[in-house]
Formats: structure tokens, sequence, C-alpha cells
């Protein structure tokens, strides 16, 4: 797209409009680095004055982030989901109007390491089904979960596929329904050289830790979660909360 050098718009505003448009029709996906200042200037014929203004407008807007010494890239969409965990990642994307997809990359039978253990207050060496799944949000990496399920009463789903809502394939197949979340816990961590290419970050980008035991409509034990999510992408809200002074 052109600018229009003999229009009364200015021109910083008709490229911030460009590449916005660019954005919105995914020419430039969320994560991606855009072209340099001076990279821009050449392409739309433009000073450098001209394209840090049109940048600087889509920063405030929330189109772009500046990454210091890095360069400018669209600003990851971020979905928001209560810290409750009762909320399935597949129903939060679709609250969020994005499309949410799965790719299993651990399905096995193990028995629980004493760092697992410890972490959700479980016996050692306990039979556990072990899933992990990437989770992407419109084909982006958002999620990486890590869960556990008795072996005695869920080894069925070694034998499902699991690359929709786990939650949704628990209720509609099996009559098991999500209703509690316990011992749950929200950590900051860095992104180690693995979790950083699964989610195409950088090593060490902040990510957000959370720990749960998730219990069904009969306050059954159904799994342990631990999850790591790209803080760019993810905002958890808490539950309002009342204090009651009359009492």
């Amino acid at each position: 797209m052109k600018l229009e050098f003999d229009s009364t718009t200015p021109l910083y505003q008709q490229l911030k409009e460009t590449i916005k448009i660019e954005i919105v029709n995914k020419t430039y996906k969320q994560g991606q680095k855009i072209p340099t200042e001076i990279e821009l200037s050449k392409i739309f014929g433009v000073s450098r004055i001209t394209v840090r203004k049109a940048i600087e407008a889509l920063c405030d807007e929330g189109y772009l982030i500046k990454k210091q010494g890095k360069g400018t890239f669209v600003r990851r969409k971020k979905i928001q989901r209560k810290i409750e965990h009762l909320v399935s990642f597949s129903e939060a994307c679709k609250l969020n109007n994005m499309t949410p997809s799965a790719v299993v990359l651990v399905k096995q039978i193990v028995e629980l390491n004493p760092t697992t253990a410890e972490a959700f207050d479980m016996p050692i060496g306990k039979k556990m089904v072990e899933i992990n799944r990437l989770r992407k949000a419109d084909d982006i990496p958002v999620m990486l979960e890590q869960i556990y399920f008795d072996y005695d009463q869920f080894s069925f789903l070694l034998e499902e596929n699991l690359g929709g809502s786990l939650y949704e394939l628990l209720e509609k197949e099996y009559g098991i329904t999500i209703n509690a979340t316990k011992n749950t816990y929200l950590d900051v961590v860095k992104a180690d050289l693995k979790r950083a290419e699964l989610l195409e970050v950088d090593f060490g980008e902040p990510l957000f830790c959370i720990h749960a035991k998730i219990y069904d409509q009969h306050d059954n034990l159904v799994h342990l979660a631990t999850e790591y999510t790209v803080c760019d992408c993810y905002r958890y809200a808490l539950t309002d909360y009342y204090i009651d002074k009359s009492k």
C-alpha cells in the first residue's frame, strides 16, 4: 500500500494505519518482528522521524511492542482467564474470540518422582498417566501443560485423541465435570532452552507457572496440573473479594 504524499492526512498517520491494517490482516503475525526504521523508511519513501512517530503511536495503541536491543514486534493478544483454573484453556480462547488447538508432546505411564510428588503432596512412586501438551491460540504457542492423572482411574486417556479440550472430553464421554481447584499457586519463572524453543520465545523470557489440583463434581481428584504460559500472551484475573466488616 502506497502513501499519498499530497494528502492532508499526515504521513505518519497514513503509515500507522497501513501497518495496523497489515497487523489486522496478519501480514505481520503476533510476535513477529517488523522491519526496522531504516527498512520502513526505504519501503515507504519517508523519513525515519516519520517512521518513528508511526511506530510510537502503534506502541501506544497496543499493536506493537519494542524490545531493547532486539527490535519492534507485533504485540501478542492476551488471553483473559480466571486464576481459579475452572475455565479450560479451550474455553478461555473461545471467550477471547481465538481458536484453541493442542499438540500432544508426551502421553505415557510414569511413577511420580520426588520433586513432583512433593510439589503436589502426593505419594512418591504413585503410578500416573502423564500428558504434556503444547497449547496454541490462533496457532500461536501460548502454554505448555504437564498434567498427571491417576493411572487406575484414567488409563483410558492413553487411547484417546487429546488434540481438543480435555475437560470437554471428560464431561461428554465419561460424565466427569470439573468442579473445583485446590492448592493453586502461581509463580513467575524464566524460560529454559527447551520451553523457549517450544513456545517460540527467547531464552529467559518470563513465564507464568501455575500449579493446581483439579477436582470433579464429587470432590474426587481428577488431575495434577503444571502450566507454563507466555506472560506476554496471558492475563490472569483474580476473583472479586469483599471483607464483611459487620461481623
